[in-house]
């Protein structure tokens, strides 16, 4: 999954995105409000995490401009802990959620799991044919076999499975996987692949992860 974060304080950004990149999210930061605007509205993510006080233009502007603009992205607001005001007007303007600085880290998962559930289907757990695969756990199985995934095998696992049946190119997959500096050159996306393929589909009676020729990769039953 793939998610922008807004915030001028580098120290807290680059907290942020070490313990979201660990948890196998791919993680953009950009330091002000109008670059921030710009990423959100050129760029598909699944959650932005936006703190209010920004330079060149604070996150209750991006907000509003962004819903405008027609983005349907969950957005989680950063806030000082006195800044009653600004929270309601952000819940107000479309916000899904707000954490108050300072935060623990895991309040912050534990709020983006909320949330991707609350934009989905509901259920916790992302199942395909018998390949599932348990957010809260970590754990991926083929039928009743535990498959043991790194984190970028299990980020892409995640996405396939949110994305079922749906041919998702190479860039698609790179977007939601990596994060904005990814080299679209390299052929990683492929290698981490056949990583995948092979512990999903290896000892499986039928494959579900396909090729695409000259497209990319497609999870589906045959």
């Amino acid at each position: 999954m793939r998610i922008l974060v807004v915030e001028d304080e580098k120290k807290v950004a680059s907290f942020i995105k070490r313990g979201l990149e660990q948890e196998s999210y791919a993680v953009d930061i950009v330091y002000d409000g109008i670059e921030g605007e710009h990423f959100a509205t050129v760029n598909d993510y699944d959650a932005i995490i936006l703190d209010i006080m920004l330079p060149k233009k604070n996150g209750l502007d991006v907000l509003q401009s962004i819903k405008e603009a027609g983005v349907e992205t969950p957005v989680i607001l950063l806030t000082a802990r006195d800044s009653v005001d600004d929270r309601v007007k952000g819940l107000n303007l479309g916000a899904d959620d707000y954490l108050t600085k300072p935060f623990a880290f895991e309040e912050l998962t534990a709020r983006l799991n909320v949330m991707m559930r609350r934009g989905g289907s509901g259920i916790p757990v992302l199942k395909f044919s018998d390949l599932s695969l348990d957010p809260a756990t970590r754990r991926a199985k083929r039928g009743d076999v535990e498959v043991e995934l790194t984190v970028k095998e299990y980020a892409l696992l995640e996405y396939l499975l949110r994305n079922p049946n749906r041919v998702l190119t190479r860039t698609l997959i790179a977007e939601h996987v990596w994060d904005q500096c990814f080299d679209s050159e390299t052929n990683v996306v492929d290698v981490y692949i056949n990583h995948l393929r092979g512990k999903v589909d290896s000892d499986a009676s039928k494959r579900l992860i396909h090729t695409v020729r000259g497209v990319g990769y497609v999870l589906k039953d045959e």
